[in-house]
């Protein structure tokens, strides 16, 4: 419900209703719906990341792991509509859940570059200058820049920055 709605506008009495369960269960569950919206953000999060992995674990090169660890951030956000997209932006503390992510993001990037200069695989550059340039582009991307001025969503825009950025590093 929240991936297809959001939740800005969605109520707990919503919640309850597609949960099939009361509010006052809902409420033993968490104190209060701010904990409710933060625990769905970071699980949404949560099982991105482990998907995201198990890709990047079946990919074999440097390029290609950059390339399935970009492409699968892509397509975890793919599932997110617009309006969890805007409300994840919109919210405080789930706002700060994806720029946390995406901060965790930038280091793993970071490691898989290095790890490719290492292995010869790219050209010899800077690997935390490389994925610093990159996570500036991911934060434009979570900050939702990326879609207001160039009108691409987050997961075409993760897809793009994967193509240009193995290309850039290519030995």
């Amino acid at each position: 419900m929240f991936l297809s709605r959001g939740f800005i506008e969605v109520t707990l009495d919503d919640i309850a209703t597609h949960c099939g369960c009361s509010k006052s269960t809902l409420y033993k569950l968490v104190d209060s719906r701010e904990q409710l919206i933060r625990a769905v953000v970071v699980h949404f999060f949560r099982r991105a990341t482990e998907d995201v992995e198990r890709e990047v674990a079946g990919a074999t090169g440097a390029r290609d792991r950059i390339t399935a660890y970009l492409s699968a951030v892509g397509a975890a956000l793919d599932v997110a509509s617009d309006a969890f997209m805007a409300d994840v932006n919109s919210h405080a503390a789930a706002r700060e859940v994806y720029a946390r992510n995406t901060r965790i993001a930038t280091r793993r990037v970071s490691e898989l570059i290095g790890e490719g200069v290492a292995a010869g695989e790219f050209r010899p550059v800077h690997a935390a200058f490389a994925a610093d340039m990159a996570a500036t582009m991911m934060v434009r991307i979570q900050r939702g820049a990326v879609r207001h001025e160039v009108g691409l969503d987050d997961a075409s825009a993760y897809r793009e920055l994967a193509a240009m950025l193995t290309a850039g590093l290519q030995a």
